[in-house]
């Protein structure tokens, strides 16, 4: 299975990391050409507003657009508000992929980043705790009735899913584990054989 990072600016190295020692193909995606024959899209941490400008910078938006209409994405971080239907604080452009309303810089500045223990609750496992690292982290502040919370933190989520697209707010690629990761392939690897393409 090849998975690709988008790599423009951001936390793509331990990604890849975490998807090699899972035995999975990390494609570093800068190009519209390279998204071909990707099994599923990281969009990782960073600062979204420098992607979007990026995006638009490589001609990525709507091949972007195209291949979340077909194939799994994950945003991380920064790449959860580039997935988000809403931004606020302040409002910005998205991809509108997954129904939810994510505050940017929620919890505050770069020095005031921190490490918390979550439950995350993933599809047929029982709950387990995750170190989840907040690093000037976005807030799910709505979501859909339909989107799946996978974790929270003070009564927030932190973790959804949505159809075949994931979004977390917090870094796993940074902590230990790889739950979810591998629950990522999974979604990639189901939709594979459901037949699209």
């Amino acid at each position: 299975m090849r998975v690709g990072i988008l790599a423009l600016q951001g936390a793509v190295e331990p990604h890849r990391a975490k998807l090699a020692a899972l035995g999975v193909e990390a494609v570093a995606v800068r190009l519209a050409e390279e998204l071909a024959g990707c099994a599923g899209l990281i969009l990782p941490g960073g600062e979204s507003t420098t992607m979007l400008n990026l995006i638009e910078a490589y001609g990525l938006e709507e091949p972007l657009r195209e291949f979340a209409a077909r194939r799994p994405c994950w945003g991380v971080c920064a790449g959860s508000i580039l997935m988000a239907a809403e931004v606020e604080n302040p409002s910005q452009v998205s991809f509108g992929l997954m129904p939810i309303t994510v505050r940017r810089n929620a919890y505050g500045r770069q020095n005031e980043s921190f490490i918390a223990k979550i439950d995350l609750r993933l599809p047929g496992e029982p709950p387990r705790s995750q170190e989840a690292v907040f690093i000037r982290a976005p807030r799910i502040t709505r979501c859909a009735p339909e989107t799946r919370v996978l974790a929270e933190l003070d009564g927030a989520p932190v973790a959804v899913e949505h159809g075949r697209h994931l979004a977390t707010t917090f870094h796993p690629e940074l902590s230990e584990g790889d739950r979810l990761h591998r629950h990522f392939l999974t979604i990639c690897g189901a939709q594979r054989l459901a037949g699209a393409g």
